[in-house]
């Protein structure tokens, strides 16, 4: 799933630069976005893997544009075998602004929409986003937990704050091992809730639900389990991440 994650990353960062051009810049920044000093970060990605690529293969990354509500951009992917057009899997994300002086939430300009509006295409990968809330992890109910977890400079963003894929690994840190070893991940939902900085310390808790409601439009096939997840600072005890997860069993795979 890391890997996936990289991929969804690399190519929508590439995708906003390109909607950004001719402005140069590491972080898909129009002109102006640039003049009010405004980035954007992700709020919101899901994630169904109909398949895993294997070693060797080659695979084709399609993503666009979509607006969300009025102050927030949807991103969509679709990944597939370049040869066959198998599709192996789908997502979606939303996205907001952020000022990089203060670190805020802002809404999107006028003149900012004006820039994105020739390149929003009114479609998507997941029609049926699942809108479930994550519940809230805390000591008492949580199966799992891992303290001391700490980023990386490798870990940083443009942003210069943790890449959004990284939280995949620390996820994963407090899930059981022989769910790790029997089962893959088919979904994944994850929620940001602040950003993560160098110098923080953070803890991993994991839980099973109670409730496995099945297949997450994911090709039709029923979870054999899911796990919510959070991450939170190890002082404050603040939320960074919520998560939730679905597993297959690998033996149920086709």
């Amino acid at each position: 799933m890391e890997t996936l994650m990289n991929f969804l990353q690399e190519t929508a960062i590439r995708h906003i630069c390109f909607i950004s051009a001719p402005v140069q810049n590491d972080v898909g920044a129009t002109h102006e976005m640039e003049l009010r000093k405004l980035t954007w970060i992700v709020t919101r990605i899901q994630v169904q893997v109909q398949r895993y690529s294997k070693r060797g293969d080659e695979i084709e990354v399609d993503t666009w544009s979509d607006s969300a509500g009025k102050n927030g951009m949807r991103k969509d992917w679709i990944i597939k075998d370049y040869y066959t057009k198998e599709i192996l899997a789908k997502a979606t994300s939303t996205w907001t602004l952020m000022n990089t002086e203060t670190r805020r939430l802002s809404k999107i300009p006028d003149e900012v929409r004006q820039e994105l509006n020739p390149f929003v295409f009114h479609k998507h990968a997941i029609e049926e986003i699942d809108h479930r809330k994550i519940p809230k992890l805390n000591d008492a109910i949580a199966e799992r937990f891992r303290n001391g977890v700490t980023p990386t400079w490798n870990d940083m963003d443009a942003n210069m704050h943790v890449s959004n894929v990284k939280y995949i690994k620390w996820i994963l840190e407090s899930v059981p091992r022989e769910v790790l070893e029997i089962y893959k991940m088919t979904s994944i939902t994850l929620e940001f809730r602040r950003e993560c900085r160098h110098s923080d310390v953070l803890e991993s808790l994991s839980s099973p639900s109670s409730r496995v409601v099945g297949d997450a439009n994911n090709n039709n096939r029923k979870a054999d389990l899911e796990y919510i997840h959070l991450l939170r600072l190890q002082d404050s005890k603040a939320e960074l991440v919520r998560a939730r997860t679905e597993w297959l069993h690998k033996q149920n795979q086709q």
